[in-house]
């Protein structure tokens, strides 16, 4: 076989292909055929959660899942319309699209989709799977938190049969009461969107293998259609014949440009749910999943996903579990699945003209609910009130300031939390225990100090920030010696960083102990910061004396200090501790 040949056989769907085994072939069909009854209606639910029409949907979950089997490298991931995605993708396109015009919105969504697609497969070939972690739990969970209670509340009026032209989530929440006490209810659409309700929380309550989903929809069409309740009450609409080709026009290159900083930041969210999502259900099978693959993957899939109808997707955490469930083995059963839906829009279309909005907004609205983590919220009080005002921050800046610029100003707030740490860091004495080394003597006030001697441990890189404040520490130490002192050591493991300004306090600091008659040495201090040390032109001052590799060992150069030179013992010259 040819190189190229090998290459494409290198791609995961067609490698999964070749080591194909015959009787996963029976339980992949059944888990694409269980997956669609989930496909179709949480697709067309979550289209209209983003302000597009609910066959947009359909599309961008077809599309995703045929371009996914191929590229992706997880075998059971399942992409499409996610809740989370849905507010990002509104606020993005609804401002910039004219007035009551769908169609303007979703070519809008098709560029934002190969925006967002091409800014993943860009960071895939950049090996940048590594910035999910710049989306930490706290920010995870306020951020889900958020849309969650957006979604809901974004889905009250279509459940309740009526509409308001309110913006931001207080002023919505204000005309939702408004008009529930006004009587704007329609009590038809409303007995429809509440029964749908009902009915997906209950079988997911007490029938979980039947998916309520499917049985909440169908029951609706059934029953909009035997009662001719079309006319009635606000519908779906029939699905458009044909296949969709790409339609952008009406979008100019002011518009693209407008759609970039939207774009990067779906990208972002796309890949954390996504990435999260890949390695935990590889782990359960024993597989690993390169997350910088995944990147590329998923960016694939959104090209693919814009081009040809659809808008921004991600993988899904309500449907991945399904596929597993019902026992999916490779990327068959997704390609089932999109098949099945396929054959839906192109025999049936019509069929959603029967469909409700108020049931298609109960599909949202339980699928919304998924995300809420209360427990999630109560535990980060408990364990960490800083990481609980992180994850309060994402929550209150994505509800209240907007769902792109939350996600950012939590981001923000975390570095920020990240420098506070490294700049106020932990730092203690370390005193003496008989037989077990050397300990901090907040823990251990019965330890003892070692006579003219002073151990200081500080738990953080030294750099611009903390500098003055390790110097400080030092001199504060000293001057609550009992005896005069010769020697400070610096418990250094924990320093894992130095930058040129925290080399300046560093000197400062050993000219001022110079003066004193007092000699600074650095215990353990690992290699690569030693080497900064010397790099920084500082090694005339910091000469190999100056660093022992263990706290004992250097405890034990000064105990020996009248019989040698003051400089490490034969035996660790020089040392400058792990590597």
């Amino acid at each position: 076989m040819s190189g190229g040949g090998s290459g494409l056989w290198r791609l995961p769907g067609l490698a999964t292909a070749r080591s194909y085994k015959r009787e996963w072939l029976r339980t992949d069909i059944v888990a694409g055929l269980v997956l669609t009854a989930l496909l179709i209606p949480a697709g067309m639910g979550y289209a209209e959660a983003a302000g597009l029409p609910a066959y947009a949907g359909l599309w961008a979950t077809i599309v995703p899942l045929l371009a996914y089997a191929v590229v992706g490298p997880s075998k059971i991931l399942v992409l499409g319309p996610d809740s989370s995605l849905a507010p990002l993708i509104a606020a993005a396109v609804l401002p910039l699209a004219a007035v009551g015009d769908p169609e303007d919105a979703l070519a809008l969504a098709g560029i934002l989709a190969v925006l967002v697609g091409a800014i993943l497969v860009l960071g895939g070939f950049l090996r940048l799977g590594f910035v999910t972690e710049l989306l930490s739990k706290p920010l995870r969970i306020g951020y889900l938190n958020a849309i969650a209670l957006i979604v809901v509340v974004g889905q009250l009026p279509k459940l309740l049969g009526f509409s308001v032209d309110a913006s931001g989530l207080f002023a919505e929440i204000g005309e939702i009461v408004g008009s529930v006490v006004a009587g704007d209810v329609d009590n038809v659409a409303a007995a429809m969107g509440i029964a749908g309700l009902v009915v997906i929380v209950a079988f997911r309550r007490w029938l979980p293998r039947i998916p309520g989903v499917l049985v909440a929809v169908v029951g609706s069409i059934v029953a909009t259609a035997l009662l001719g309740l079309d006319d009635d009450i606000e519908m779906v609409g029939a699905l458009p014949e044909g296949l969709p080709l790409p339609q952008f026009g009406g979008v100019d290159w002011d518009d693209v440009l407008s759609l970039l900083g939207p774009a990067a930041g779906i990208a972002l969210i796309a890949f954390a749910d996504s990435g999260v999502l890949s390695r935990t259900f590889a782990a359960r099978h024993g597989e690993d999943v390169d997350g910088s693959t995944e990147m590329k993957a998923i960016g694939t899939a959104n090209i693919a996903s814009g081009l040809f109808g659809g808008f921004p997707i991600s993988a899904s955490g309500s449907r991945t579990p399904v596929a597993e469930q019902a026992g999916a083995r490779t990327q068959l059963a997704g390609v089932v699945g999109a098949a099945a839906v396929l054959v839906f829009v192109l025999v049936a279309p019509g069929v959603t003209a029967y469909l409700p909005d108020a049931t298609l907004a109960a599909v949202v609205i339980v699928a919304a609910t998924a995300l809420l983590d209360v427990p999630g919220m109560v535990r980060m009080w408990r364990l960490s009130r800083i990481e609980f005002a992180l994850a309060l921050a994402a929550f209150v800046g994505v509800a209240l300031v907007g769902v792109l610029e939350g996600i950012l100003v939590a981001i923000g707030l975390s570095f920020v939390a990240v420098v506070a740490r490294a700049w106020q860091p932990y730092r203690t004495e370390l005193v003496e225990l008989a037989g077990t080394g050397f300990h901090d003597v907040n823990r251990h006030p019965e330890g003892h100090r070692i006579p003219g001697l002073v151990l200081i441990r500080f738990d953080a890189p030294l750099f611009f920030a903390n500098g003055s404040i390790f110097a400080d520490h030092v001199r504060k130490v000293l001057a609550r010696g009992e005896t005069p002192i010769e020697w400070v050591i610096i418990a250094a493991e924990p320093i894992t960083g130095l930058d040129t300004t925290a080399v300046d306090e560093l000197v400062d600091l050993d000219r001022a102990l110079e003066s004193s008659s007092i000699r600074l040495v650095f215990a353990e201090l690992k290699g690569p910061v030693k080497d900064r040390v010397i790099r920084y032109g500082v090694a005339d001052r910091f000469d190999e004396s100056r660093f022992f590799p263990t706290i004992e060992s250097a405890v034990e150069a000064y105990r020996n200090r009248g019989s040698t030179t003051g400089s490490a013992p034969d035996s660790a010259p020089g040392g400058s501790g792990p590597e």
